[in-house]
């Protein structure tokens, strides 16, 4: 059924692109410009959004092997993510059960079957559980399966790992994916590789997610990068918050070795059309992640860029991951795909996220008290509804809202 969506989608583009139209939303959409600057929002988005809905909070291929773990803040909650002994990932609140130290330093990969506090010694498996506390007979009897590494939920899927920041959460992950997972299996991420990561400051967490949604910029902003005859039309496709944008285009580009052969997509069956054509465009996973694919060096690979909000309202951070089918094995191989990835991040913080940072500065004037998004920017309309409507919905009406996502997809 996934396969026969993303025909389905393609054969949407290649119809726009023939008859040189795009899909539009009903109507220009104002949303108020204190969206973005009202610190008071800003602090409910991370306590109803980040703290409570699922994050995609890592490749699988950043922890490839079990022992591998990494440790790190979302929103003021020290997570800790293991690949356990049977192959599955385990989350966990990074905090020791004995005086709550983080038991791995925030920031760190690493390697481990266990974890020692290095606060008094208290020692857990990398499954969560307790199995050292220090000088236990001067400091009394406890239960020590009582005093695991408290869990979160996870769900690993396509290659990507999410976790919920509330272990008492009743939101099932797979349910607030829509089935998109099953959409981005077409990735084929699984048995890729890590390259590269690098971490970006930006602005705003919404006014940095606001240009992954958006392609009517390209041409604009990016004209010294992209170029100045870059397209600047967008389909959207929603999946509950989840989206993909790519351009309605009957034409696509087969990277072939050294080569770029353009293929007239409308002359091809369905079986003939590239895996790479189908995931085309740009994925983004409600509320922080954004999906895009790349070649360095002839290889396929993908820029993941996960966001988070910063510690005020007009700061955010962004991982960027660039992932690849292959390894590159030659120098020239790596050097390529280095160029790939320094591309990528001149691209998003010299020119997305400087241009950001200054919207909100001006935003911040009061001046403007709303801001517009065209017919043509139906990601970014869809994108602030929902997040409007997940702020402010209550623990049971986020729980109604993804079963009619779920009743609606099945119908």
């Amino acid at each position: 059924m996934s396969h026969d969506t993303l025909i389905s989608m393609t054969r949407n583009l290649i119809a726009h692109g023939a008859a040189d139209t795009m899909e539009y939303a009903d109507e220009v959409l104002a949303i108020p410009a204190s969206t973005y600057t009202d610190p008071e929002l800003f602090e409910l988005e991370k306590r109803k959004i980040f703290r409570r809905l699922p994050l995609m909070v890592a490749p699988s291929c950043e922890l490839p092997q079990p022992g591998d773990y990494k440790a790190m803040d979302i929103c003021g909650v020290p997570l800790l993510l293991t690949r356990q002994r049977d192959g599955t990932v385990g989350a966990f609140l990074n905090m020791c059960s004995h005086r709550g130290n983080p038991v791995v330093t925030a920031g760190t990969t690493g390697n481990a079957t266990r974890f020692t506090c290095g606060y008094h010694g208290w020692t857990f498996k990398n499954d969560g559980d307790l199995v050292g506390v220090a000088s236990p007979r001067d400091f009394g009897a406890v239960d020590k399966a009582a005093l695991c590494l408290k869990r979160f939920p996870v769900y690993e899927s396509a290659g990507l790992i999410w976790a919920t920041l509330d272990p008492e959460s009743k939101l099932s992950i797979a349910d607030y994916l829509c089935g998109y997972d099953d959409l981005l299996k077409a990735f084929e991420f699984n048995g890729w590789t890590l390259f590269a990561k690098r971490t970006l400051a930006g602005p705003n967490w919404k006014t940095a997610y606001d240009g992954y949604l958006d392609f009517y910029h390209l041409p604009v902003l990016h004209k010294d990068t992209f170029g100045a005859d870059f397209y600047n039309r967008a389909n959207y496709f929603s999946f509950g918050p989840h989206q993909r944008l790519s351009t309605p285009s009957k034409f696509a580009i087969k990277v072939s070795g050294e080569d770029d052969q353009q293929m007239d997509l409308e002359k091809l069956a369905d079986d003939e059309i590239p895996q790479e054509v189908l995931v085309q465009g740009v994925w983004t996973i409600f509320p922080h992640i954004s999906i895009a694919s790349f070649y360095g060096g002839g290889q396929r690979g993908a820029l993941v860029s996960q966001l988070f909000p910063g510690e005020t309202v007009g700061d955010s951070y962004t991982t960027q991951y660039y992932v690849m089918e292959n390894q590159p094995e030659t120098p020239e191989q790596v050097q390529a795909a280095h160029d790939q990835f320094n591309f990528l991040e001149i691209v998003v913080r010299d020119e997305d996220y400087a241009t950001g940072k200054r919207q909100h500065e001006a935003l911040q004037s009061g001046m403007m008290d709303r801001v517009l998004f065209g017919k043509n920017e139906g990601g970014g309309q869809v994108f602030h509804q929902w997040a409007a409507k997940l702020t402010h919905a209550s623990d049971s009406e986020l729980l109604d809202i993804f079963a009619a996502e779920q009743r609606e997809a099945a119908e």
